[in-house]
């Protein structure tokens, strides 16, 4: 394979294709596996795409990456790494959907912040929970926001106490009010320092009352409480 031309890459056969077999595919150069079309990216099975290397991982256009099927997504963490940010806003929200957490735990600080709001909206309570703290704080403080508040209720306090100030900032009143007693009693001081005015004024009576000593330090540094 690996003594192919790239125009004869391209003309292969979809049988061909799925004929290939893993050593096949890995013995692919990074330009051969960008040379690949779409119907041939459609051809390949997901065991198939899960022999590429990172070298070729990273090969793949965006063109290729849109293409892929959510039977397709069985690459793994180590593969999902090395994307580049217009490779990983390439996914389709089914093909996001598809993924495991265990291959969302190979996704990057930077990927997840490549993540457009509808890709993250897609990801499910459960996908959203897994989320390592070092990838919540790659999420851009727009991201957070755009977070719908199923998706803020299945954060853990460990993620809630990693948000970091430019997140909590942006926090909406909708976001705040949707907080369960025990993700706001995770807050430190210095993020309960750091909400917005409007974030302030979306703290409910209960959420008021259930602020520690620690916390209501945080709070003052705004201001009375409102």
């Amino acid at each position: 394979m690996s003594s192919l031309t790239v125009a004869q890459i391209s003309a292969l056969t979809t049988t061909a294709i799925k004929n290939l077999s893993a050593t096949d595919i890995a013995s692919l150069s990074k330009t051969q596996t960008s040379a690949l079309t779409v119907t041939e990216i459609g051809a390949l099975s997901g065991t198939q795409l899960s022999a590429l290397s990172t070298g070729q991982m990273t090969g793949l256009t965006t063109t290729q990456i849109g293409a892929l099927r959510p039977d397709q997504i069985s690459f793994s963490a180590a593969q999902l790494s090395v994307l580049v940010a217009a490779q990983v806003r390439a996914f389709g929200t089914d093909e996001i959907v598809a993924l495991t957490t265990a291959q969302i735990s190979g996704f990057t600080a930077t990927e997840i912040g490549a993540l457009t709001t509808t890709q993250l909206g897609a990801l499910d309570t459960t996908q959203i929970a897994a989320l390592t703290t070092t990838q919540i704080k790659g999420l851009t403080p727009l991201a957070i926001a755009a977070l719908t508040t199923s998706q803020l209720g299945a954060l853990t306090e460990t993620q809630v106490a990693a948000l970091t100030a430019p997140q909590v900032r942006n926090l909406t009143t909708t976001a705040i009010a949707a907080l369960t007693l025990s993700q706001f009693g995770a807050l430190t001081a210095t993020q309960i320092s750091m909400l917005s005015t409007t974030g302030i004024g979306g703290l409910t009576t209960t959420e008021i009352a259930a602020l520690t000593t620690v916390q209501l330090g945080g709070l003052a540094a705004l201001g009375s409480p409102r």
